[in-house]
């Protein structure tokens, strides 16, 4: 489990594909404190640790993960969002995050506001209904409020630290993102379906 507070901006290193794809992560995370096996969210993704190094750590990676999310799209020198996993006693600074990618959205349209970035995505058809205005969201594994819906397109406001400390100063139109919708409203859709 996760938060969707970013706490790292990693680069990918090396990029092999043998059977499973495999990346290696710099990071500036200690990791003499990661445990082999431990989960790291990158762009929202749960990846497993299975090397590790003195400022990287490599993880496998399967072509299910890669089907239903961005990675297809990371080169190396791609940036990424990383989070460690939550632990018992951390602060729960945005919202239950599971690092299970739902589908992958689109940035369709950005426009400065003051300092902040309004960004409007596009989500795939079958998650559009999942999300809801001053809902949660975790794109690329950052936990974010909606602003608006309106059908598949939905709206968020970037503000100049998420910009700063995380990989969102980079963002442009027609990026996908990685869209983890909130665990909560899968629940209550379920249970409209029994309902109903």
């Amino acid at each position: 489990m996760f938060t969707g507070i970013i706490t790292d901006v990693g680069e990918i290193t090396e990029l092999e594909q043998t059977g499973d794809l495999r990346a290696r992560i710099k990071t500036s995370y200690d990791t003499a404190g990661i445990d082999m096996g431990a989960s790291i969210a990158s762009n929202g993704v749960c990846l497993t640790v299975v090397v590790l190094g003195d400022d990287w750590y490599d993880v496998q990676i399967s072509a299910e993960s890669v089907a239903k999310t961005n990675i297809g799209d990371w080169v190396v020198g791609s940036r990424l969002n990383l989070e460690r996993a939550l632990k018992v006693g951390d602060e729960l600074g945005g919202h239950i995050v599971s690092g299970h990618v739902d589908g992958v959205a689109e940035i369709i349209a950005m426009k400065d506001e003051g300092d902040s970035t309004r960004v409007t995505l596009r989500a795939p058809e079958e998650l559009a209904k999942f999300i809801a205005p001053k809902g949660s969201v975790a794109l690329n594994g950052t936990s974010l409020t909606v602003n608006e819906v309106e059908g598949c397109d939905f709206g968020i406001n970037f503000i100049p630290h998420t910009k700063e400390v995380t990989i969102w100063g980079r963002a442009k139109v027609g990026d996908r993102i990685n869209l983890e919708i909130d665990t909560l409203a899968r629940y209550v859709a379920r249970l409209g379906a029994f309902t109903s």
